[in-house]
């Protein structure tokens, strides 16, 4: 069975999509958030970085050749935004979370990002 007939990875990846829409949906929106839905936009931040990453994990285990192509365009991607190449992907990933926790704890304090 191919890595993106599996029920489970299809879920994953229309979940993410999901996020995705909804979190770039109101981004530009968030400075005249209130401070609950900040605390909201982040954490559908989290959630979508959670996912991204146990998706990211599974393309990494999978020797599917379709598998491994999408981690490649990752990787590529990453450099595209500026990334150095052979980045670890798991140490972008815990700096994102990271940040989201800064930035979770200065709303709480301020109720901004900033």
């Amino acid at each position: 069975m191919s890595f993106f007939s599996s029920e489970v990875v299809r879920a994953e990846m229309t979940e993410i999509s999901e996020l995705q829409e909804e979190i770039y949906g109101s981004v530009f929106q968030f400075p005249s958030m209130t401070k609950d839905d900040k605390v909201r936009h982040v954490d559908l931040l989290e959630r979508l970085l959670n996912k991204q990453q146990i998706l990211y994990t599974r393309l990494s285990l999978s020797d599917d050749p379709e598998a491994q192509e999408m981690k490649q365009r990752i990787a590529d991607s990453a450099q595209l935004m500026g990334l150095p190449a052979n980045v670890d992907m798991n140490i972008i990933f815990n700096n994102m979370t990271k940040m989201l926790e800064v930035m979770k704890e200065q709303i709480d304090k301020t109720g901004s990002d900033l």
